[in-house]
């Protein structure tokens, strides 16, 4: 098959799902020139992002454990396309990708249209604010590595004037799932480890809320797993609040309904999640809640085009004998991404019919920092459910990081990476200090 015959596939977002299944494809088919396999990003690397809260919080770097698209697609047989996607033809089956621009708003790549024979999208989610006032103008964001980003560079600029004048620094978290739990937990290890550098007193000065509007936190978590996590935040100095439901963000904090408002000066929304807004208008494609994402079949092919497929968290995936589709987690991302590159080789070629996707719950995890884990377990093989916590968790969680790793990069270079992550941890800070 030369390079005119070969299939055209576009994928369109670099998360766990599209980069994953941008590498299996451009190992198996596009090195071997089986396949055009095009991945379309508007940032300029991939980073995994359950790990956005410790960038936020300033624990990690994040630059350190991104990987570049443009070297990665060059070593592993696919093209990277920079951009946002603005325009989706069905009936020609192209896209159009948006200008790309400068932090100036000079453009530095015009408008690019990209033909394709199948057409992935796997463009994640970000935050949901329900619509309720001021969230969009007063709160931070840990929807990507710039917002992260951002967020750190506020809140290094309160721990200054902190250490200056002894001005107290208030965070509150709206959002008691995993994302607000672990960044309250990673906020306190920074605290914490800030000590160890003359900043001995910015615990006293420090108060971090966690507000949840649900009864509990973790409610996708057992209840003696919520109960524990709760106590142990609460233990650390976390203040949380459930049965808190914000009705509006200010400059100075948030109002609740029915209860008193809450101070801060640093304010995250990470309550909720939705598809980002371009899946609206992507040609009539069906949205299958309001969440906003896309309505798939058994195969994962959006309901009306079997062209077009959905991973991740932009997809709404209903398991057989169940009312509700997949949570956004990366275990599913990475399951769908795993089960389409295993699929798409024979299909293209005419050889077999798609297979239907089947999920399979592995358990689920969620990380304290340093401190201790938590984690449920999936009833499979060996495993009737229970829970798992302390060191045993922590090394689970480390190893879902490792394992993504090592499907990007291979074993080999995997390990590697991982063993170059440990030696920089003895030479340089424990926290962001610049």
């Amino acid at each position: 098959m030369n390079e005119h015959d070969s299939k055209r596939i576009v994928i369109v977002g670099g998360g766990v799902a599209g980069m994953e299944l941008a590498t299996w494809l451009g190992r198996t088919l596009g090195s071997k020139g089986k396949a055009n396999i095009t991945l379309v990003d508007r940032e300029a690397g991939h980073l995994w992002k359950p790990m956005l809260h410790s960038i936020a919080a300033g624990t990690r770097d994040g630059y350190l454990r991104r990987v570049p698209f443009v070297a990665h697609a060059a070593h592993h047989g696919f093209h990277f396309c920079p951009g946002k996607l603005r325009r989706l033809d069905r009936s020609a089956r192209q896209i159009e990708v948006a200008p790309l621009q400068d932090a100036q708003g000079q453009t530095i790549l015009s408008a690019r249209k990209l033909d394709y024979d199948v057409l992935v999208l796997a463009i994640g989610s970000v935050a949901d604010d329900f619509g309720i006032e001021g969230v969009a103008d007063h709160c931070h964001h840990i929807d990507s590595q710039a917002e992260a980003e951002q967020f750190n560079h506020d809140l290094r600029t309160h721990i200054l004037r902190s250490l200056e004048s002894g001005q107290a620094i208030d965070v509150a978290i709206v959002g008691g799932g995993a994302t607000g739990v672990e960044l309250a937990a990673s906020l306190v290890q920074l605290v914490d480890n800030l000590g160890g550098y003359g900043a001995e007193h910015l615990r006293q000065q420090t108060r971090i809320r966690l507000l949840e509007a649900g009864p509990r936190i973790l409610p996708a978590f057992p209840e003696s797993v919520s109960g524990r996590v709760r106590r142990q935040l609460q233990d650390l100095g976390v203040q949380v609040r459930t049965d808190a439901m914000v009705q509006k963000a200010t400059e100075q904090g948030f109002e609740l309904k029915d209860d008193a408002p809450v101070e801060a000066s640093l304010k995250v929304w990470a309550a909720g999640v939705k598809a980002p807004d371009e899946v609206c208008q992507l040609d009539d494609l069906e949205v299958a809640d309001k969440q906003q994402r896309l309505k798939v079949t058994a195969t994962l092919q959006t309901t009306r085009d079997e062209h077009i497929f959905a991973l991740g968290d932009c997809a709404a995936f209903f398991p057989e004998d169940s009312d509700s589709p997949l949570g956004p987690t990366a275990q599913a991302a990475h399951q769908q991404a795993q089960h389409l590159a295993s699929q798409l080789p024979d299909w293209l070629a005419g050889k077999s019919q798609l297979k239907p996707f089947t999920y399979h719950h592995f358990g689920a995890l969620v990380s304290l920092g340093d401190y201790t884990a938590f984690g449920t377990l999936g009833r499979f093989g060996f495993f009737k459910g229970g829970f798992i916590r302390g060191r045993i968790a922590q090394f689970s969680h480390v190893m879902l990081y490792r394992s993504h790793q090592a499907r990007l990069h291979g074993f080999w270079k995997g390990g590697l990476l991982w063993l170059i992550d440990r030696m920089s941890r003895w030479v340089r800070p424990s926290v962001r200090l610049q």
